[in-house]
């Protein structure tokens, strides 16, 4: 992910008229009428600072660096939630912020538990997701010396953060803080670092941060340029075949319902990119689902033949686009995103509007006229529907079948219900399966593809639901027994928490994603892809003080799923599905998306 337009300041420079510095320095700054309480030392200013910007939730690790933020937080307002492992809070964290539509707060000491974190920071970087991580640091005086738990954070977290700083002063490190929450934020959302040696944290202070707020600039102008928005306006009037193709963008800024009424008020059918999905209601007619390696023949269709695409808030990635010479090869490209970075980066913007993607689309539905004539263009698209559906076979002689999995947890929960994956084979079909009518239902793991992400992040999707005030609510993790296996341990938080969660295991006893390209491009050699070395999930979820169930066979299903929801606390079902069951339509990596395949001899 490139970083905002304009840049904070740089790494570790704690003296150049930063905005934290310069309320530090500057006695008459009005950052200085203090909303939080008094604080004694470093540790009480990071989580003033967290209180004041209005952290609700943090996912940590404790450690020896980071000790002085934790005793700090001991009577904090903030609640904390202790992880198995780094990754996992890391997770946590990012699908907090994912459904509750405000910065996840991560924590984890230094060394080991800053590395561990890692993961889970790319992953936020990749999609776009806000997150502010702290991590502990040894003292100042040994950073560099190779001491006990020393990593340069910093130099290692750099590439995979929108920013990341090093805490340079107790007077300053709650404003510094402060500062990088908001920037995780700001414009385009991604993560950002504070690293915090202890002497900082332990050094006395009398100085209460100030209201927090990101560096100057690095919050754009919402509203795209006019004329440009006008010429983008008389393009859709005169196309024939208009497609909107919202991404990732119109659910993190909001604008799913900006999104409805501009597609609905001209009859535009839509498909979403996966981070995309439930920013347009998959049962509505103009719906096509969502396009790519994976997606709906009927969307990658409309795309290849496409004449006017609108794009907004996609970064048109490779999984999306197949090959960039045959990606909407007919179309002229009206592209929306918050970030000029992606403008033209990956494809080429005949109409480029810079803007946040509600604005921009207010901008365009009152600067479209006339609506495009498309009558036959809808047809066309409702005929695709209709010749290329999502279907899968069940055989009596054949195992159980992921789908119907899916399609049963589908049909027993409503449609607020919050959709948890890891990565594999079972992310394809319960993104595929699922009908997804609301934004911040879906929360997966999409350009890092992180294999145990899906447990995790059903905890912080849970704990967020929970602080909204959304108890009700469902949350629904379907994960693969590959993807299970990785982040396991956290299902020991669940149960710690009483927190109401139901995992799905599509359990194939293989890395299933890999053995369908090993079936397809490797002459079926299944290196290292076997998994039929799995423990009994369900033994494994009971060990841990959860329900555990099994199920082998298609009417165990409907009583599984029944028992799994109606259960109030974390539960396992351990699905076992047919090994040989593969992710269809699919294009080949590079390859056209109008030509996909659809059936496994295909491939």
């Amino acid at each position: 992910m490139s970083d905002t337009a304009a840049q904070p300041r740089s790494d570790g420079d704690e003296a150049d008229g930063s905005s934290a510095d310069a309320a530090a320095d500057d006695p008459t700054d009005p950052d200085d009428e203090q909303p939080a309480g008094p604080v004694s030392t470093g540790a009480e200013s990071v989580v003033a600072a967290l209180e004041a910007a209005g952290a609700k939730t943090a996912f940590g690790v404790q450690g020896g660096a980071i000790m002085p933020v934790y005793d700090a937080l001991y009577d904090s307002s903030i609640r904390h939630v202790t992880m198995a492992h780094e990754q996992g809070a890391a997770h946590a964290a990012d699908a907090y912020g994912v459904v509750a539509g405000e910065p996840g707060l991560c924590m984890a000491t230094s060394g080991p538990g800053a590395t561990n974190l890692v993961t889970g920071i790319a992953d936020a970087d990749m999609d776009s997701d806000a997150m502010l991580a702290l991590t502990g640091q040894v003292p100042t005086e040994f950073v560099g010396n190779d001491a006990f738990q020393e990593t340069d954070t910093v130099g290692v977290t750099r590439p995979i953060t929108k920013h990341n700083y090093f805490a340079g002063g107790a007077d300053t490190v709650g404003d510094t803080v402060g500062e990088a929450f908001e920037l995780s934020r700001a414009g385009r959302p991604g993560p950002t670092l504070v690293d915090l040696p202890k002497d900082v944290t332990q050094d006395e202070t009398d100085r209460t941060p100030g209201p927090a707020t990101p560096p100057a600039g690095t919050d754009p102008d919402p509203n795209a340029d006019a004329e440009a928005v006008e010429e983008a306006a008389r393009a859709i009037e005169a196309a024939e075949r208009p497609l909107c193709l919202f991404g990732g963008g119109v659910i993190k800024g909001d604008a799913s319902d900006e999104a409805r009424t501009f597609a609905r008020s001209y009859g535009i059918p839509v498909t979403t990119t996966m981070p995309g999905i439930g920013s347009f209601p998959e049962d509505d007619d103009l719906s096509l689902s969502w396009a790519g390696m994976h997606g709906t023949g009927y969307a990658n269709l409309a795309i290849t033949h496409t004449d006017c695409l609108i794009a907004v808030g996609t970064r048109f990635d490779d999984r999306l686009t197949g090959g960039i010479d045959t990606f909407a090869p007919e179309a002229e490209v009206i592209h929306v995103d918050i970030d000029p970075a992606e403008i033209s980066k990956n494809v080429y913007a005949d109409y480029p509007l810079v803007g946040d993607a509600g604005r921009v689309l207010d901008q365009l539905t009152a600067a479209v006229r006339e609506s495009p004539d498309a009558g036959a263009w809808r047809e066309r698209c409702a005929e695709w529907k209709e010749t290329y559906p999502l279907t899968y076979a069940t055989p009596d002689d054949e195992p159980l079948k992921p789908q119907f999995v899916v399609e049963a947890f589908d049909e027993a929960t409503d449609d607020d219900t919050i959709v948890t994956t890891g990565v594999g084979q079972h992310q394809m079909w319960a993104s595929q399966f699922w009908s997804y009518s609301e934004p911040r239902t879906w929360v997966s793991s999409h350009g890092l593809g992180t294999m145990g992400y899906g447990v995790p992040a059903a905890i912080g999707a849970r704990v967020a639901a929970d602080t909204m005030g959304e108890s009700d609510r469902d949350v629904v993790c379907f994960d693969g027994d590959g993807s299970f296996l990785m982040t396991m341990q956290e299902l020991s938080v669940a149960v710690r928490e009483e927190l109401d969660v139901t995992i799905a295991v599509l359990n194939n006893e293989y890395i299933g994603m890999v053995r369908q390209w090993q079936d397809a491009f490797y002459e079926g050699r299944h290196m290292a892809s076997e998994y039929s070395w799995m423990p009994e999930f369900d033994k494994l979820a009971e060990a841990f003080g959860a329900l555990g169930l099994r199920v082998d066979d298609y009417d165990e299903v409907a009583p599984a799923v029944e028992e799994a929801l109606d259960y109030d606390g974390p539960a396992v079902v351990d699905f076992h599905v047919d090994p040989e069951e593969n992710v269809l339509p699919m294009v080949p990596s590079g390859g056209a998306n109008g030509k996909f395949a659809t059936a496994e001899d295909q491939l």
